[in-house]
């Protein structure tokens, strides 16, 4: 099937699952989980700027929170790429605002808090987020399927990253930030891998290949943090994200709602992708 007809197909369950995810989904504000009374003016306004000793955030909590933040500074370069696969009308374009949206409010509580609070050099992340949006993020040419099983596995990806931040247990505020963020990243994955669900149904075999593409080509967005150090290793390092776990944490889980090992209307290339994703299954079975 063609990107259109599927977008065509699928907009009653983008719209259903659309209504869903606004009806699960619990409203919060970002400016209830600021500290306002703990903050003061820089020297610009007369006030003392930045230094080391006024950061009280460990460095495994400090470094997960500023991936975080600039992984949703990010944000319009995503947008657009999000509204190029899934279109301007209907359902599909309320979802690509109701996710900025989301994602937006992500990025607003965790510059707040972090500038507020001065865990973090506020000029030296500036300069990075500046850089950081200048690169963008561009992804190679996907169809449909393909971008909405990405998108499920990031965010599946993302809710772990947050969840293991809010599992630090560093201070009542990170933990109540990292889980809202978490619960929205939980009921985004929903959306996508309902849609992918859906896809199945539709066309099984064209489903298939693009999970499976999806699967080897799956990355998390890099990120230069301070001092040019590599994101994803010290994540990996600290414990908040294993790239070497996600078949067992990411891929398993979805590939079990899918029902990706236990189907039965796949055609000669189905199986062939299907073949190809029986790794992650023994991986995920030996963990």
């Amino acid at each position: 099937m063609t990107d259109r007809e599927l977008l065509d197909e699928l907009a009653l369950e983008a719209d259903l699952n659309l209504r869903r995810h606004v009806g699960e989904a619990s409203e919060w504000q970002a400016h209830d989980l600021v500290p306002w009374d703990d903050g003061r003016n820089f020297a610009f306004l007369g006030g003392t700027d930045w230094s080391a000793e006024q950061s009280t955030l460990s460095d495994t909590a400090r470094l997960a929170l500023t991936v975080s933040v600039l992984v949703a500074d990010n944000l319009p370069a995503y947008h657009r790429e999000l509204a190029r696969h899934l279109g301007h009308v209907g359902a599909w374009w309320r979802w690509v605002g109701r996710w900025t949206a989301e994602e937006n409010r992500h990025a607003i509580v965790l510059r707040d808090y972090l500038i507020l609070t001065r865990a973090v050099d506020p000029v030296e992340l500036e300069r990075i987020r500046m850089a950081h949006m200048t690169r963008g993020f561009v992804v190679e040419p996907m169809h449909l399927i393909d971008w909405l099983a990405d998108c499920a596995f990031a965010e599946a990806a993302a809710t772990i990253r947050h969840r293991n931040t809010a599992a630090l247990d560093e201070n009542e505020i990170v933990t109540a930030i990292s889980t809202r963020i978490a619960r929205d990243d939980e009921l985004q994955t929903v959306f996508y891998a309902n849609l992918i669900g859906a896809a199945f149904d539709l066309a099984p075999d064209q489903t298939m290949r693009a999970v499976a593409d999806r699967v080897h080509g799956f990355r998390v967005p890099e990120v230069e943090l301070p001092g040019g150090g590599d994101a994803t290793a010290e994540l990996a390092a600290a414990g908040i994200y294993l790239p070497e776990r996600a078949p067992e944490l990411v891929f398993g889980p979805l590939l079990e709602q899918w029902n990706v090992f236990g189907r039965t209307d796949l055609g000669e290339t189905g199986a062939a992708a299907r073949d190809e994703l029986v790794r992650i299954r023994e991986f995920s079975s030996a963990r």
